[in-house]
Order: structure tokens, then C-alpha cells, then sequence
């Protein structure tokens, strides 16, 4: 008999998936996707990679979410524009996208700031990020170009977006989610009418305005945007010639066009995918260390709000060959085992125990050490005797036998990166292991 909760956490049950919207629209798109971000509310965990480019989910890296949307709508043309520490971005996309077929134009090329306009100039903004390759998106002859960020963890499908903005006649369309109307101010705010059109845009507002209907909920923007090539070329070079423009499409591109041109919203809840009867549409900005750990311990739950098991939306990426986990021993007070967690190929959980805690590729765990909701990413080895709690362990770490982090905050802050939530980034150059450093 299974207990209420079990069949959506059964990897081979999820929930149904609505058909998706591969059509001549979604042929026709070009994509580009901004990834050149260092995501400095990261902290350490950036210093040596872009945020696209940080690992999540036990195997998968923030960028392969985005990539995966577009592969899954049929979005298959794409260029990923990359600036901020990009070799551990390039060489991931290189091994794990480097599957689609040239022959029928598809691809997914990759565009580093290359000084493409101005030799003097690298990216200024996200829009100056497009401009600088319109030369690329003007070889494939789109009749669309999405723009999307690498920076966010969702699943959507962008051919109902597409559909919707063909069918309402629109010069850009911009995706849109619900949020508190407390955290609306890290957010373009929107204001539409009943026809969802967009008559008001404002980036990072300090009083935003709720939405229609709502008291304490606003319309942000995702950062997702659909428009008409001949349109997006317009607006851009016209940009480009704004001595004032700080070449963003958020702060420039948005408010210029809203009052001027046929802009609407796309509501992410009538294309995210697998979202269950009656929940609330999955999208996560990881863009600070609380939540970073937060998103990936909702993952150790039952029935987690983001299904990585849904066969007909699958997340693509690339991955070692590696043998599977092992947990070894089984004596009292020396006894491998994993809880409520997340455990990868390569792992070696060691006569230790590991409760509500996801841990990605090579991790060794050794005898008589306890973790406890705690990320901990590849390549960490852990010695005898450790006690980790609430943790976030960037790649490469060596944790000394007998260390404990997680249990006194105070010695913790005299080495280590300590939130206001209370969860602990350790790096290895927080513990003088710099020669050891992969992104």
C-alpha cells in the first residue's frame, strides 16, 4: 500500500506534461541567452566561475535549465553569450551541447565578449550583449528572437510564449511571474491591462505597484523576452546611438518601447511545465548563497516542487562516466547511509551518515563523520570524525579529519562565509587549498 505523497515521487510516475508547442514558430526563432554574469551575491562561490556556470541539482549546472527549455520547445538555434570567468561555462557547453545537428542548422554556438563593435568595449549591458551580435542572429534570417538569462532555474516551454505573442500581433512580449510585493524592487515591475498589455515598466522600482486584483503581489519581469527581429534591430541601433542608455534592456530598451509599441506580458503560469493541479509555477532565482542551498535542499524532499524526473521535459547536460554510489559498512556507530537526500555516481558514503542533504559527483565521506542539510558540490572529500550542518561545500574541498562547520556560527565567521540565514560556504580557498581550485 503506497503512502499518500509516494506517486510523485516516483521517478518513473511524475506528472503528465501538455504538449508542447514545436511548430514553425519555434523553427523560426533564433535564441540568445545571456550568460555572462558573475552573480556576485554568490560570493565565493563565483570567484572562479559564472554564475550560469555553478552547479545545481546533484549533477546539472543553472545554465542547463535555460538550454533545456530552448532544446525542448524546438528552440534550436542558440548563441550563449559568455564574459565573467567563462572557461568553466565553455568547456561545459562544449562536452554536454554539443549535440544538435549542423546540417539542419541547429546549433549552439557560443559568442564571448570579443570586442565584436568596438575594440574597446566588451559587454556593456544586456541589450549591448545582443547588439554586439547582430551579425550572428542576421546570418539565420529569424523571424523571432528570444532572449533569455542563464541565471534561473525553471522549466517553460517557449513555444506557447511564441504562440501568444504571433497571435496578439506584438512587437515584444516579456515572460512575467508573480511575486510578493515585499521582494518586487530586485525585479522590473509591470503594470497591465485587462488585455495584458503592458502600459507601465519599471526596473527595480522603490515603491512597485501591485498587480491588478492584488494588494500584495506584483507582475515581475523573468528576464525572458520575444521579438520581432526587424523590431529588436531597430530598437538596438537606436540604442546604440543614446549617449545617456546604459545599453540594458530592463532599464532602456523596455521603457522606451512600452509606451510607443505593442508591448505584452506573457504569463509564466500558462507556460511553465509541470506544475501539478492547484501549485504555484516553479522559478527560482539562486542568486544568493541562502538561496542557492534552499532550492537545492527543496530537491531532498518527497515530492519537491521541481520534478528532475519528468521523462517528457527532460534537463540535458553533461556528466562523467562514473561508477555508482557505494555505502559501505553497517556496525553500529559506523554505518554508511544516506537519508532524505540526493546521492551521485562516484560517491562513497564510508561507515558515515548523511540526512537531508544532496551531494553531487566524487564525494568521498569517511568513517564516523555526519552530514546534515548540507550541498555539498564535486570532487569534496571529507575525513574522519566531521560534522557538517546547514553547508554549502564549493568543489575541490579536502575537509580535515575532525573538523566541524555548522555548529558554532561565531568560529565559523573567523574563516568562512557565513549567511544571515545561518548556512556556511566553504571554499577550498577558504582552507588554503588554491593550487586544488576547479571550477
Amino acid at each position: 500500500m503506497r503512502e499518500r505523497g509516494d506517486e510523485a515521487a516516483d521517478p518513473d510516475e511524475g506528472e503528465a506534461t501538455a504538449p508542447r508547442f514545436v511548430s514553425a514558430l519555434t523553427r523560426a526563432t533564433f535564441a540568445v541567452l545571456l550568460a555572462g554574469g558573475r552573480g556576485s551575491r554568490l560570493h565565493q562561490l563565483t570567484d572562479w566561475r559564472a554564475k550560469p556556470a555553478v552547479p545545481f541539482g546533484g549533477k546539472f549546472r543553472i545554465v542547463d535549465f535555460t538550454l533545456s527549455n530552448c532544446v525542448n520547445s524546438g528552440v534550436k538555434r542558440v548563441a550563449v553569450a559568455t564574459q565573467y570567468k567563462a572557461h568553466s561555462l565553455i568547456r561545459h557547453l562544449q562536452r554536454g551541447w554539443s549535440f544538435l545537428e549542423g546540417r539542419f542548422d541547429e546549433f549552439i554556438d557560443i559568442v564571448p565578449a570579443a570586442q565584436q563593435v568596438s575594440e574597446t568595449s566588451w559587454y556593456q549591458g544586456t541589450a549591448d550583449a545582443v547588439y554586439q551580435n547582430l551579425n550572428i542572429i542576421r546570418r539565420s534570417a529569424p523571424e523571432f528572437v528570444l532572449v533569455v538569462s542563464g541565471d534561473h532555474i525553471y522549466k517553460m516551454d517557449y513555444g506557447r510564449m511564441l504562440a501568444e505573442h504571433a497571435s496578439r500581433k506584438a512587437d515584444l512580449t516579456v515572460a512575467c511571474v508573480e511575486v510578493p510585493l515585499a521582494e518586487a524592487s530586485q525585479f522590473g515591475v509591470m503594470g497591465i491591462d485587462a488585455d495584458g498589455r503592458v502600459h507601465r515598466f519599471a526596473e527595480k522600482p522603490a515603491a512597485p505597484d501591485p498587480m491588478p486584483g492584488s494588494t500584495d503581489t506584483a507582475l515581475a519581469s523573468m528576464g525572458v523576452y520575444v521579438f520581432n527581429t526587424a523590431f529588436l534591430f531597430e530598437q538596438l541601433l537606436r540604442d546604440a546611438q543614446e549617449p545617456r542608455s546604459s545599453r540594458d534592456f530592463g532599464k532602456d530598451i523596455l521603457p522606451y518601447s512600452v509606451p510607443r509599441y505593442r508591448v505584452f506580458a506573457h504569463r509564466f503560469a500558462d507556460s511553465c511545465v509541470g506544475t501539478p493541479p492547484g501549485g504555484k509555477p516553479y522559478w527560482r532565482d539562486v542568486g544568493t548563497v541562502d538561496a542557492y542551498w534552499e532550492a537545492n535542499m527543496e530537491l531532498t524532499k518527497v515530492t519537491p516542487e521541481l520534478n528532475l524526473y519528468d521523462r517528457e521535459w527532460p534537463i540535458w547536460t553533461w556528466q562523467e562516466q562514473l561508477p555508482p554510489a557505494k555505502f559501505v559498512f553497517d556496525d553500529d556507530g559506523r554505518r554508511g547511509m544516506a537519508v532524505d537526500s540526493l546521492v551521485s555516481g562516484g560517491d562513497v558514503i564510508s561507515g558515515s551518515t548523511v540526512r537531508r542533504s544532496l551531494l553531487f559527483s566524487n564525494v568521498r565521506v569517511n568513517s564516523f563523520s555526519t552530514i546534515e542539510d548540507s550541498v555539498i558540490l564535486p570532487d569534496v572529500h571529507v575525513g574522519r570524525h566531521v560534522v557538517l550542518r546547514r553547508c554549502v561545500i564549493d568543489k575541490g574541498v579536502s575537509i580535515p579529519e575532525g573538523m566541524r562547520i555548522g555548529v558554532d556560527p561565531e568560529a565559523d565567521r573567523q574563516r568562512f562565509h557565513v549567511t544571515a540565514r545561518g548556512v556556511t560556504l566553504v571554499t577550498p580557498d577558504m582552507l588554503g587549498q588554491s593550487l586544488h581550485r576547479i571550477a
